[in-house]
């Protein structure tokens, strides 16, 4: 199994984080989310233990809201000490509602609105991540209405490429996201920054891209990032206290995917970050990292009833499941790999080819291509695997199709911590 949280019962039926997931959908129905609790919080705590232990003291994970957003998680991320980062008011005042404390949180985006900037301000979010010269101008015009002043860093792109998918690199010169330091507009920036009232320059952010299994990238990042601060203290006197190096540590979707060892990529980067330090001739920052998927993805599967198996003659065999693109877009969007089983008989030798296809009116609503499984069969139970980062965050109302429920797994108990859709829940806003 591609994670330490899945086993298969003398049943044959597939165990997730202690719990029997055919019983599971039983239960609740399906489609339906189980998310294992104590590998979110294992996760969290090797990312805040490694950083606080290699980095500085201080250092800090913050949660990737956009990965996964609902209540409970900010529930976790308060009681395991880490920050989270949020990419727009709906996240932080989900996070505000759970009762987290709000100058933990970063607020992101490269398309801020005014009154998602009056709402962060007013509601104490600690640091806002700015995006260009017009945001920063906005952000101080807001604070000062407001009687604030407002704790920013400024999103620097690097023009690093760390070989991802084109839709999840960021880092590029040409990126939507931050202002580069190849341009010098980032300097520019800064000097700008350096002379409003309103707002407190703090450091700098950088994030280079997602699904990353090597950490030379971020090293590479971090070089030149550390440049930049020095550069920096030489022109206008300032030295950063804060280096956020973004998120982007890849997790393991199949078998082909080699195993990450995360508390070790994070000493490799800090090794780098304190010889920079020395080499530059700057003091250590505060470091900030944003996992999401790292902290998510293997704490989650979907579990889905197959409908119909259609075979054609020749070609090709396709199993239809009563989920799809709506609940699970990533294949879509990114040709995404997962690992796909049959949960009520995962000890069945795998002999049979199909293509997991979903059940919206639309030919490329696939979760999986050409998946080796036993022979499917109607009502039994499919299981995609590594599915909490990044799938019921981008779920969608296509062809009025209900979110799935969501259950939560602690100690071998189960609860749910987002209600299943219903009809008229769908369309409650619709007048």
């Amino acid at each position: 199994m591609i994670c330490n949280n899945l086993t298969v019962s003398e049943a044959g039926h597939l165990v997730f984080a202690g719990v029997d997931t055919v019983e599971m959908a039983k239960k609740y129905g399906t489609p339906l989310m189980l998310l294992d609790e104590g590998k979110i919080r294992e996760k969290c705590s090797i990312y805040r233990n490694a950083m606080q232990k290699y980095f500085t003291p201080d250092s800090m994970p913050l949660y990737a809201s956009k990965a996964l957003s609902f209540k409970y998680i900010y529930k976790i991320a308060k009681s395991e000490n880490i920050g989270i980062d949020c990419v727009s008011a709906g996240e932080i005042y989900t996070a505000q509602q759970a009762g987290f404390p709000l100058e933990r949180a970063y607020f992101h985006g490269n398309s801020k609105t005014d009154s998602e900037i009056r709402f962060a301000i007013e509601n104490g979010v600690g640091h806002f991540v700015c995006d260009s010269v017009e945001e920063v101008e906005a952000v101080n015009e807001i604070a000062g209405a407001l009687g604030r002043k407002q704790k920013i860093l400024l999103r620097i792109t690097p023009g690093i490429d760390p070989h991802t998918h084109k839709k999840i690199s960021t880092g590029s010169v040409d990126s939507k996201f931050g202002v580069a330091i190849e341009t010098n507009q980032a300097y520019e920036l800064v000097k700008e920054t350096l002379s409003l009232e309103n707002v407190e320059l703090t450091g700098f952010h950088c994030h280079i891209g997602s699904q990353i299994f090597e950490y030379d990238p971020f090293c590479d990042a971090a070089r030149i990032m550390l440049r930049f601060i020095a550069d920096v203290k030489k022109m206008y006197g300032f030295e950063a206290s804060q280096l956020n190096l973004g998120g982007g540590m890849a997790v393991r979707y199949t078998e082909d995917d080699p195993e990450i060892d995360y508390d070790a990529n994070i000493k490799g980067i800090a090794d780098i970050v304190k010889a920079l330090c020395g080499e530059f001739g700057v003091k250590m920052p505060q470091i900030l990292m944003e996992p999401g998927r790292s902290i998510v993805a293997d704490a989650g599967i979907t579990l889905y009833t197959a409908g119909y198996l259609k075979e054609i003659t020749g070609l090709k065999n396709y199993i239809s499941i009563d989920g799809g693109m709506t609940d699970n877009p990533r294949f879509t969007l990114y040709q995404s790999p997962y690992t796909v089983l049959l949960a009520n008989r995962a000890n069945e030798p795998c002999d049979y080819k199909c293509t997991v296809a979903g059940r919206c009116c639309e030919s490329g609503d696939i979760i999986q291509e050409d998946v080796m499984m036993p022979k499917p069969r109607r009502h039994d139970t499919v299981a995609v695997l590594t599915t909490g980062a990044y799938n019921y965050a981008m779920a969608s109302h296509y062809n009025k199709v209900p979110k799935p429920e969501v259950v939560m797994i602690k100690d071998g108990e189960d609860f749910t911590v987002i209600r299943r859709e219903t009809y008229e829940s769908m369309i409650s806003n619709e007048v």
